[in-house]
């Protein structure tokens, strides 16, 4: 089995070659407690998804709207650390499960534990890269680095918001894909797509042959083929 970014670049050429975008669903470990979290995303799993952003909870999550909040809350109530996050990672693998996982987390938590240490342990639970919602490029230098030397994929987000120095910026660090957040604001479920995403998406696209990965908003099967189209 391939990892790291490695294990990335091969999730989304295996989509290309099936003409379709990549599915990567979001959940948190800890919700609704720790063993059911794995049981949920091992069925997703078996059921043929992509690839696993792997939910590390924080009591300050500011990208998440309420229905992450309330998910993450409850898992910092049953005590979710980010040492259990990366053993969840490791008995996912031991369960079979062989798709690509990033840990998805704030910096905080992660300074806490070590930057260094929590790659390494990460890679060594079978993690493939991180995403960090509040880590701009311009102070990533060591994660940067580090995640250089280990081969794992590390994501930075761009937002309709972002300029072209910013793109720019953010293109030159990623390593695995550049998240796109749909919309300004935080997750959660919407009605309809922003009218100017596929701009959006088109500004990205001429500064960077990066993969891109949509995110925030996105609530319903529709809006998924809307933007696979």
């Amino acid at each position: 089995m391939t990892t790291g970014l490695d294990a990335i670049n091969a999730l989304f050429a295996r989509a290309k070659a099936a003409n379709r975008a990549a599915f990567l669903p979001y959940y948190p470990i800890g919700y609704p407690n720790y063993e059911d979290s794995l049981k949920a995303i091992a069925g997703m799993a078996a059921a043929g998804v992509d690839g696993f952003e792997i939910g590390i909870p924080f009591s300050d999550p500011l990208a998440d709207g309420p229905t992450v909040q309330a998910a993450t809350q409850v898992a910092l109530e049953n005590g979710t650390t980010v040492r259990d996050c990366i053993r969840a990672v490791q008995e996912l693998r031991e369960r079979g499960v062989s798709q690509p996982m990033l840990l998805m987390g704030y910096l905080n938590p992660l300074l806490a534990y070590g930057l260094e240490q929590y790659v390494c342990d990460a890679k060594a639970a079978g993690a493939d890269g991180f995403i960090v919602p509040d880590l701009p490029p311009e102070e990533a230098e060591m994660l940067v680095e580090v995640c250089q030397r280990e081969q794992m994929a590390l994501v930075f987000f761009l937002a309709p918001t972002s300029n072209e120095d910013r793109i720019e910026r953010v293109a030159a660090k990623a390593r695995g894909f550049i998240y796109c957040v749909s919309l300004t604001g935080v997750t959660g479920e919407r009605a309809e797509l922003p009218p100017d995403l596929r701009a959006f998406i088109a500004r990205i696209r001429a500064k960077t042959d990066q993969r891109l990965v949509l995110g925030f908003g996105i609530s319903t099967p529709q809006q998924a083929r809307m933007m696979n189209d």
